[in-house]
């Protein structure tokens, strides 16, 4: 009896594995359309300066994209210091980037609150906000995971923390995870600025 049981059980684990595999290949995203299509999903937002910006801004320059708020305590500042340093330090070797922060949390994020925030890290940082239901939009396009944490002024948001990596064309050439060795996350930015 504990035999049969335990192919049963076997046979329940096999087939579960297989239905997730199913499940899992027909979301991911297909390999050709990431390496010849500008990756995401057109959009229609604004810049810090209020002045409109679409999917183009990703064309023309490699790109580090994070999506994150201005009141995050950690892993924004964190992430966009890091990256405006690995940017610093790759232009010395005549190759650069362009580093792009969309806000998860327009409500606090104005335009004013962005350019400043930005502005404490690099004015070369485009930062992008826009109208909650075209934010929303975009970032349902590009798979990012956000979720409103908390009530009254003090709320918090759960975000993807994940750098992604654009080449010149805007097309996906990888992403550096928020903890990420230094070194591994050089060489990806390294590389991806010799794409322009």
């Amino acid at each position: 009896m504990a035999v049969f049981r335990l192919v049963v059980w076997a046979a329940v684990a096999l087939f579960a594995g297989a239905a997730l595999a199913v499940v899992a290949m027909r979301n991911a995203p297909s390999a050709t359309a990431s390496a010849d299509a500008p990756y995401g999903t057109p959009f229609q937002l604004a810049d810090a300066n209020g002045a409109p910006i679409t999917e183009k801004v990703f064309q023309g320059k490699p790109t580090a994209l994070f999506f994150g708020f201005t009141n995050c305590p950690e892993v924004c500042p964190t992430t966009l210091s890091e990256l405006g340093a690995y940017r610093e330090e790759l232009k010395k070797s005549g190759k650069d980037f362009q580093i792009v922060f969309v806000t998860v949390d327009p409500d606090r994020d104005t335009f004013e609150v962005l350019k400043n925030y930005v502005g404490a890290i690099s004015p070369d940082v485009v930062a992008i906000t826009g109208p909650k239901d075209r934010l929303e939009a975009m970032l349902k396009g590009w798979g990012v995971y956000w979720k409103k944490v908390g009530d009254g002024p003090d709320y918090t948001m759960d975000h993807t923390a994940t750098t992604f990596l654009l080449d010149a064309r805007g097309s996906f050439a990888g992403t550096i995870a928020y903890d990420e060795d230094s070194k591994t996350a050089k060489e990806k930015l390294e590389r991806l600025a010799a794409t322009s």
